[in-house]
């Protein structure tokens, strides 16, 4: 090029620059949402793939089944789906045949025309399943991905959601660690299968479930001074942050540092109980709100500086069927008629704002929880007023295959009296969840339980337990 030549050869007009600018600039950010249909008034799949594509900036969903009308509606529309094996077909799909036959009935079909990106394999299955469910998830995770491979598809990842039920400590997060027996019984092989396979680690992070007055800030996302951990000294300006890194620290400790690690499910109720005054629409929209500033800011964790974290809210809609208090149907984004419950930058063209800075400040250091012991003051775990006989009946069955000592509230045991369900889910769901690490998603049992800092008595002799063990 000679000297004084244009780089271009034409002349460019302010307006033609102006334009090339804003198409070199960097694509919306984009979020995944959970696609519940537990309404009878939602409006139908190919209206909702229409909106998400054409009104939103989400780019992936999550479905809690592999519904037919859904994967229909959502090809052609390049979202990314997860797709979610019920849990009571685990234990048949560690049969190689019935495997590779539910790939040609429920995948085929769709792909590749749906952009079907993940199969989970059941849901919370070890916060939820039976034993036996427990003990096969990950077969049937190898066995549907071998089916997957014979099939000719291998762009499909095979994984499973967890609650964080799965960890025996979080606090602080350099602490974290998973529950004995299943750290190196059931999740350390799945870690090495995601490992191989280059799947995902989902977990379902609530800081909801783990909210108190006095964390406020920290659980959602607003202005604060930190949370400092003191054995690693990183400042915490989230309970997100904090949720996924002692996640992160207890893959580590299992030598599975490198797998990545997907937020599933996390979000907010806009509107509650009387007794859950934290679902309100102004936390709802902080939190969400929280999660959208920190995708789009490309912000990782403080033990994951470099990490994009796929998350998924949860969820795109108010679903009026839900069981459960007020709060379980309240957790959408959007309105059956698509009206947003509160605005967060999710639809095209909103702004997200900038996370707050923090302005560190070092915690003290907590004190030590005391051993398990008869009566005292403390946290107990309690059933909610409006759960009924059958849902209670539910959380007794659960609580006692866990390996939670249900004898009391046999025929002559200290709490059998009075003999009737709601004393014996008190007994053992409160024994689960001062067992089990004492978090307060340890007492959620589907929104069928609350926090209380006292608990009914019973026929004298009847002792509850307080305090996590040591």
């Amino acid at each position: 090029m000679s000297a004084g030549q244009s780089l271009f050869p034409i002349s460019l007009s302010p307006v033609f620059l102006l334009l090339l600018f804003l198409l070199l600039l960097p694509a919306a950010d984009s979020i995944g949402v959970n696609y519940g249909t537990m309404g009878d008034n939602l409006p139908p799949p190919a209206a909702v793939a229409q909106f998400i594509k054409e009104k939103t900036v989400i780019d992936r969903i999550k479905i809690f089944d592999v519904n037919p009308d859904i994967l229909r509606a959502f090809a052609g529309t390049g979202i990314l789906v997860t797709v979610t094996v019920p849990n009571g077909e685990i234990l048949p799909l560690t049969d190689p045949g019935y495997a590779r036959q539910w790939v040609a009935d429920k995948i085929k079909p769709f792909y590749p025309a749906t952009k079907i990106n993940i199969i989970a394999v059941g849901n919370e299955v070890l916060h939820w399943g039976t034993p036996e469910m427990q003990n096969n998830l990950v077969a049937a995770m190898r066995t549907l991905y071998g089916a997957l491979i014979q099939s000719g598809i291998n762009n499909i990842k095979v994984s499973s959601p967890h609650s964080l039920g799965i960890m025996l400590r979080s606090d602080p997060p350099s602490m974290g660690r998973f529950r004995p027996g299943w750290d190196v019984g059931i999740l350390a092989p799945m870690l090495k299968f995601l490992r191989e396979t280059k799947g995902p680690f989902m977990v379902n992070p609530y800081p909801y479930f783990g909210y108190s007055p006095k964390n406020a800030d920290l659980a959602l996302f607003r202005p604060n001074r930190g949370y400092v951990d003191r054995f690693t000294k990183r400042t915490y300006g989230n309970m997100f942050d904090m949720l996924l890194d002692a996640v992160f620290m207890a893959m580590r400790r299992l030598g599975y540092a490198d797998v990545e690690i997907v937020a599933a499910e996390t979000g907010w109720a806009s509107a509650g109980e009387t007794y859950e005054p934290k679902c309100t629409v102004e936390n709802a929209a902080s939190y969400n709100g929280g999660l959208m500033r920190k995708y789009a800011a490309g912000a990782g964790t403080p033990l994951m500086p470099r990490a994009r974290i796929e998350t998924y809210i949860f969820a795109l809609f108010n679903e009026n069927q839900k069981p459960g208090s007020t709060a379980e149907r309240n957790f959408g984004l959007f309105r059956p008629d698509f009206s947003p419950v509160y605005s967060i930058g999710i639809m095209k063209g909103q702004p997200v704002p900038a996370l707050p800075r923090l302005r560190p400040r070092p915690q003290p250091r907590p004190k030590p929880q005391p051993r398990p012991r008869p009566g005292g003051t403390s946290k107990f775990c309690v059933p909610k007023p409006n759960a009924n006989d059958g849902q209670l009946q539910a959380n007794i069955n659960y609580v006692c295959s866990q390996g939670v000592d249900c004898h009391p509230i046999k025929p002559g045991g200290s709490c059998f009296n009075p003999n009737n369900v709601r004393a014996h889910a008190t007994y053992v769901m409160n024994a689960f969840y001062q067992t089990k690490g004492r978090h307060d998603f340890q007492c959620d049992f589907s929104g069928t339980a609350t926090i209380a800092s006292s608990i009914p008595q019973g026929n004298g002799t009847c002792k509850y337990l307080t305090a996590i063990k040591a």
